[in-house]
């Protein structure tokens, strides 16, 4: 009892979903599938190893 209700808004938000045309930014959506990344990546630094902190715990705990 009393799902009544429940189910009927489910069903409007679900007929609402199915039958509405948001605006789609076609564009976006063309960059996305081609893989362009919308924003520059930055780059690591290369080179750049933290290897030598494990080689120093290493080594003064021996």
């Amino acid at each position: 009892m009393g799902r009544g209700r429940a189910k009927a808004k489910q069903t409007k938000v679900a007929r609402d979903l199915k039958y509405s045309s948001p605006n789609t930014d076609l564009t976006a959506l063309q960059r996305e599938l081609a893989g362009v990344p919308s924003e520059p990546r930055i780059a690591e630094p290369v080179g750049q190893d933290d290897d030598h902190y494990y080689d120093d715990r290493a080594s003064s705990s021996r």
